[in-house]
């Protein structure tokens, strides 16, 4: 995630004496105190938790920032896949442990780690940047722009309306049980199908499974979750659930505890109908908090009363930052036939300048530079909030930060772009 405490610099030179560069394995330690303090956590890192996070960081995309020895910024980039509209799979500069010392605020520093993080980006041939943000107001001036959203719901289970003798699916699928080795056998085949027709979701490595079923640990205090499969009356594995509960008992001696989903992957409508269906059935709880899901997740409908389910949290969520506009404007596929013709505005980097793009019936389309004049006019931060298809460009004209010179234009740009079901990016990173 990023970041706390990067505010820039009114002066951008401030920052000039300050040393920016990769850290060396041997500085590891000290650019993981500094990410620490950054985020407010206390700034110890014990031998296993270096061991751990050293295996992970690729050490020319890990930069620093040095006042003498210390090190007072940071900031680590590594390579992703992002799930295009249409199920293209793009490469992407994913962002993340992006932090200033609260002693070297508004040097600049940020900018020149985020300048050289997208050179290079744009280097390797990157289609997009990613990122997390802690904080909103910081990363559109680097041409980042919000492209999906979280919600996280609590369902209150004795008012669901679902039936309490629930044994199992109705349509011959069962829920199994499962220890967290079969996870990391069955996990990475499910996910891969998973995001492949998810627009906004990201790869899921090796060491993904392992974090997140404690084979890796990062300090604090790790709680073993259960984990529950849907198979389908094929016998294919067509869901998976990872959670953990309370022990919170009332004051008449009777059972209130509390189900955390972790996280839930699921192919099929039927899979998540089954998950949500078993963790609201299980004895003893009396909620369920869903954890981090799609906006427009099936999860309320489900139930007789989606009124049970009752939303808790609902935040931007992955930011997108276009590096090459033809190639992501290719990368993805359309609702609708059209051309429409786009000036895009660039002020932290290259990308700017204007574009004819023309969707074909088949839901492909081309996109070339052009010097015609434009139907509409954006930043690169709006085109990528506009790419995933989740935002309106109809909404940001209202707003004043998209801007038509053709009538009817941003009507057309949501056609095109805006899809049937949400983007959805249910990692964090």
């Amino acid at each position: 995630m990023t970041s706390h405490g990067a505010s820039d610099a009114l002066d951008p030179n401030a920052g000039d004496t300050i040393d920016v560069r990769p850290i060396t394995a041997p500085e590891l330690p000290d650019w993981l105190r500094a990410v620490k303090t950054g985020f407010l956590q206390p700034p110890v890192v014990s031998a296993e938790e270096e061991g751990n996070r050293a295996s992970g960081v690729i050490l020319s995309r890990t930069l620093g920032a040095f006042d003498g020895s210390r090190c007072v910024a940071t900031f680590r980039s590594f390579p992703q896949e992002l799930t295009a509209v249409g199920g293209a799979a793009v490469p992407a500069d994913a962002i993340s442990n992006v932090t200033v010392s609260p002693t070297h605020r508004r040097r600049g520093l940020l900018t020149r780690m985020m300048k050289a993080d997208l050179a290079a980006a744009r280097q390797r041939g990157d289609v997009v940047a990613t990122l997390i943000a802690a904080e909103y107001p910081i990363y559109g001036r680097y041409g980042f722009g919000p492209a999906t959203t979280s919600t996280e719901w609590t369902v209150d289970v004795p008012r669901t309306g679902l039936d309490p003798r629930w044994a199992g699916p109705a349509d011959g699928g069962r829920i199994d049980l499962l220890d967290a080795e079969d996870v990391r056998k069955s996990g990475p085949e499910l996910h891969e199908r998973f995001r492949r027709v998810r627009p906004g979701a990201i790869d899921r490595n090796d060491r993904w499974w392992q974090v997140n079923t404690g084979v890796l640990r990062f300090g604090g205090t790790w709680k073993e979750p259960f984990y529950a499969s849907y198979r389908s009356a094929s016998g294919e594995i067509e869901g998976l659930v990872s959670y953990t509960a309370d022990d919170s008992w009332g004051d008449s001696n009777q059972p209130a505890n509390t189900a955390e989903v972790n996280w839930l992957l699921a192919v099929t409508p039927a899979a998540e109908r089954a998950l949500w269906t078993y963790l609201c059935s299980i004895d003893w709880i009396t909620r369920v908090r869903t954890g981090r899901r799609a906006p427009d997740d099936l999860l309320p409908q489900f139930l007789p009363d989606p009124r049970a389910a009752r939303v808790t949290r609902h935040t931007d969520w992955l930011w997108v930052r276009i590096l090459d506009v033809v190639r992501a404007l290719e990368a993805r596929t359309y609702e609708v036939e059209g051309t429409l013709f786009l000036d895009v505005a660039d002020e932290s980097g290259p990308d700017g300048g204007r574009y004819r793009l023309t969707a074909a019936a088949d839901g492909t389309a081309a996109c070339v530079a052009t010097a015609e004049e434009a139907d509409l006019s954006l930043s690169v931060a709006d085109l990528s909030t506009l790419w995933l298809g989740d935002e309106s460009a109809v909404r940001l004209a209202a707003l004043g930060r998209v801007r038509e010179r053709r009538e009817g234009a941003a009507r057309l740009a949501d056609a095109l772009l805006r899809t049937s079901r949400r983007p959805w990016c249910p990692d964090i990173f």
